[in-house]
């Protein structure tokens, strides 16, 4: 299993606009962000977790030329607005399945009503194939799902665990009984916004101690925004197996 990291900052990505930040301003390739999804790899097959709005640039930047689904965790969004540029893979592939709590699935619906719509739709519009994601494990071309549920302040969220790798994201609390689904994962990816602490997200000393207590053999933090600091130095800090993920950041599982 192959994961790309398309983008690892957080909702306005990094640089912000318009900022003096210092890490807006770094020329270090590491410090600029753009919104948070991966590409999952295997056996032929291509699944990209949420598709925000830098979905387009991220496609290019990475030279993909299949998508076979797409898995969403929330609504919000830096996850989601980047849906109508499936174009190019609906025109060679047809409808690309969407796989989304019911709920993400309806707001899909309202915002992109044009593309969910079977009667007189515009022709140049994509299609894509709804799939209803529950809290229990789903199969997708012979690779096992397994949903974990999360909270994101008051919004529900999934993360998912394929074999060996897990990737969650927007993640503020989570029961003991879904954090048990990750035992035994080699490759965590976990959010971490800064350093200070934060309503709806992990700061940097949750997402370590949510890690040690997962105890992957390597983990990885995403989600970052600029008051996290510079990459090279909060990369120094870090324990041994955690890596601070990057933008085109590939790893193998």
């Amino acid at each position: 299993m192959k994961v790309t990291f398309l983008g690892t900052g957080t909702s306005q990505g990094i640089p912000i606009i318009g900022s003096n930040h210092p890490v807006c301003l770094s020329d270090n390739p590491k410090d600029k962000r753009l919104r948070v999804s991966v590409l999952v790899e295997w056996c032929g097959h291509t699944i990209l977790i949420d598709c925000g709005p830098d979905f387009r640039a991220q496609m290019l930047a990475n030279n993909v030329k299949k998508l076979d689904a797409i898995f969403y965790t929330h609504e919000h969004n830096d996850h989601t607005a980047g849906l109508d540029d499936i174009r190019p893979f609906f025109f060679r592939q047809g409808d690309i399945p969407v796989f989304a709590h019911k709920r993400v699935l309806k707001a899909l619906r309202s915002r992109f009503d044009y593309i969910f719509t079977t009667e007189n739709k515009y022709p140049g519009a994509p299609g894509v194939k709804e799939f209803e994601i529950e809290n229990k494990p789903f199969e997708f071309e012979g690779l096992q799902v397994v949903p974990v549920s999360f909270w994101h302040n008051r919004l529900q969220v999934f993360g998912f665990r394929m074999e060996k790798f897990a990737y969650l994201t927007d993640l503020k609390t989570i029961e003991e009984k879904e954090a048990k689904k990750l035992q035994g994962v080699k490759v965590l990816v976990i959010n971490a916004l800064r350093r200070e602490p934060h309503h709806s997200h992990f700061n940097l000393e949750e997402a370590l101690e949510f890690i040690k207590e997962i105890n992957p053999e390597r983990a990885y933090l995403t989600h970052i925004s600029h008051l996290l600091g510079f990459h090279e130095e909060v990369q120094r800090e870090l324990p041994e197996n955690v890596f601070l993920a990057y933008d085109n950041l590939k790893i193998e599982i």
